[in-house]
């Protein structure tokens, strides 16, 4: 462990959300004194940071707000020396539905976090992309030079937001780096992802399988390695003013992943395909397979969870949170 976020003043937006409670328990872990920025609600309710430990909770400044609201914003960035920009909204089906809200909550919101690390002199801040940016892979493996395609509202929302950090670098010079996962998963994933999916259908006992489509291929990442993705960019030097890739380089089909939890789960399923979960036709992403390359070259990052060994750890905390998971539903 280093002592580089030994007592280091960092803000995580979006810490309740699922790879954001898991960036704040390392942070925490590492030393770092963590402010996380959680969207208000009525019920004072912080998502998945209610699921750390008591000691890891009694260390965070949790504070609630709104990213479309400047001022909040302002107030949780200054006296931050690092901002992890996570907040978002992260639902491609619902993108569809209400995509007004993903423009005010992806771009306006990542706006507001830039500007008010500009007046505060933030000294870095590590912006949050997607693979759901490039859209399907028009060429393997995918770097950051390929072309980026709004195959759905939520990823134009979030091309929007990486060009306005690409433009806040160029012309203001902020410190900001960008960091652009390949499907993360791991404990703690709503069952809107397609491994809890999965997975849950699986422990609960059932013998037929509600799925979509399962030739799209996908480069899944472990939450751990994602995280530490987080960190060494923001501890790099290297990688300001960069858009960086992580992902395991390993493209497998939604088929493979189905294969794999079965062995994982010692069960044999049926698999029932069903069209309703199926992308409109030229929205659907087919193909993302990534080099993180570059990322390995500045940072000397690389994933060491295969895909077995995450899965299962994703069972093992399915198996002991079932009650926290709407198993009647699938993810559509």
């Amino acid at each position: 462990m280093s002592t580089y976020w030994k007592k280091r003043k960092v803000l995580v937006t979006g810490a309740a959300g699922f790879i954001g409670s898991h960036l704040v328990e390392r942070l925490v872990a590492e030393g770092a004194d963590v402010r996380a920025f959680v969207h208000y609600n009525s019920r004072g309710e912080w998502g998945n940071l209610e699921l750390l430990p008591a000691a890891t909770r009694r260390a965070i400044d949790v504070v609630a707000g709104d990213l479309i609201d400047p001022r909040s914003v302002q107030q949780v960035v200054d006296d931050r020396h690092t901002v992890f920009h996570l907040g978002a909204l992260i639902a491609i089906p619902y993108s569809y539905t209400a995509p007004a809200s993903y423009v005010a909550v992806n771009i306006q919101g990542t706006l507001n976090v830039l500007e008010a690390c500009r007046r505060a002199g933030t000294a870095r801040i590590v912006h949050t992309s997607t693979s759901e940016a490039y859209g399907t892979a028009r060429y393997v493996p995918m770097d950051e030079a390929h072309p980026l395609q709004g195959q759905s509202p939520y990823s134009a929302s979030k091309i929007g937001a990486d060009k306005l950090a690409e433009s806040y670098h160029l012309s203001f010079g902020l410190p900001v780096s960008t960091i652009r996962p390949f499907n993360c998963y791991g404990p703690r994933q709503s069952a809107r992802a397609i491994i809890p999916t999965i997975l849950t259908q699986m422990l609960t006992g059932r013998t037929t399988l509600r799925l979509g489509s399962l030739s799209p291929v996908r480069d899944f990442t472990y939450v751990g390695d994602t995280v530490d993705g987080f960190l060494r960019i923001a501890e790099s030097r290297k990688s300001v003013g960069e858009v960086l890739n992580v992902g395991s380089g390993k493209g497998v089909t939604i088929g493979d992943v189905v294969k794999l939890a079965e062995q994982v789960c010692g069960v044999k399923v049926k698999v029932l395909t069903e069209r309703a979960r199926v992308r409109p036709e030229k929205s659907e992403v087919l193909r993302l397979l990534c080099s993180s390359a570059r990322m390995r070259r500045l940072t000397g990052w690389k994933p060491r969870v295969t895909l077995r060994q995450g899965l299962e750890s994703v069972r093992e905390y399915l198996a002991a949170n079932l009650d926290r998971y709407k198993t009647d539903r699938y993810v559509v």
